[in-house]
């Protein structure tokens, strides 16, 4: 790696003004454990790196109220799978951490640090979007909620600003809705996937309300399968009607092929997991 500069400011609001929007040599850094792989590899070569671990504490805090789970964008992800909170209001998000990387990595790597790299392979994404999660960004010109749907843009892309920062991710109740979030990995359990499928059910016995499906790694960035979704709205679960939502995933993404699988695999699989999603879900098997 080439030297670069490192700043340690002790406030979020700090952060945000040594943040230069038109100096793509200037970055945040959080856990890190992303930015700095790139950084080995050569392709990032930051001047200066701003450093989010001394600001205020209350950003790694998470708290639960009436309105549902209030996470701070500092909190690692092993706390987040560790908190007795999100265990008892988000259980899927606990479900879904231990496969999600290694240990050693949890215990550095940051929820908002997973949202703002824009990585469609990250688990943590597609589960927070099936919640209907929303984000507080915090600029230059103050803050602005964004929900998690509508944060990226593409590969490795998202709409917040190169001056702006995530400070908490809000989780809504989620009442008696269930949910679950499937991974396929070519590798180890905790690698990165082939596809991830979250499904979030608000139904009662076999008959669904309503239904968010949402899939990353095999498409280019964490979507949204309204299809799949309208297909299962108002309906009562059946193989058929699985076997339809299904199909309408697969029409509807659009897949990548990388090293995990060409297009034709991917578009297998998402037939095949949007179901089993979905059944998951409804029977609270939280994640596989």
């Amino acid at each position: 790696m080439i030297p670069f500069d490192l700043a340690e400011p002790k406030s979020l609001s700090e952060a945000v003004k040594l943040l230069d929007p038109d100096d793509a040599t200037v970055r945040p850094i959080a856990g890190g454990t992303a930015l700095m792989l790139m950084m080995k590899a050569g392709v990032f070569r930051p001047e200066r790196l701003v450093s989010l671990r001394k600001i205020e504490r209350k950003y790694s805090d998470i708290s639960a109220g009436a309105d549902g789970l209030r996470i701070g964008a500092m909190t690692t992800l092993n706390a987040l799978e560790r908190s007795a909170d999100v265990r008892k209001h988000a259980p899927v998000i606990t479900a879904t951490m231990p496969r999600l990387s290694n240990v050693r990595v949890r215990n550095v790597a940051t929820v908002g640090g997973a949202l703002a790299h824009g990585d469609p392979h990250m688990d943590l994404p597609p589960v927070l979007m099936a919640l209907g999660a929303t984000l507080t960004v915090v600029g230059p010109k103050g803050e602005r909620k964004l929900a998690v749907e509508e944060l990226f843009s593409g590969y490795y892309e998202t709409v917040l600003d190169k001056d702006e920062l995530i400070s908490e991710v809000h989780v809504p109740a989620q009442g008696s809705k269930k949910a679950a979030y499937l991974k396929v990995t070519t590798g180890s359990a905790d690698d990165w996937p082939a596809l991830g499928v979250a499904a979030v059910i608000d139904g009662d016995g076999k008959a669904i309300k309503s239904a968010r499906i949402v899939a990353s790694a095999a498409t280019d960035k964490a979507t949204r399968l309204k299809s799949a979704e309208a297909v299962l709205n108002g309906k009562s679960v059946s193989d058929d009607l699985l076997r339809q939502a299904g199909d309408a995933a697969a029409e509807e993404a659009e897949f990548i092929a990388d090293v995990r699988g060409s297009v034709p695999y991917k578009r297998e699989l998402m037939r095949v997991y949007v179901r089993r999603a979905v059944r998951a879900a409804l029977n609270g098997n939280g994640a596989h």
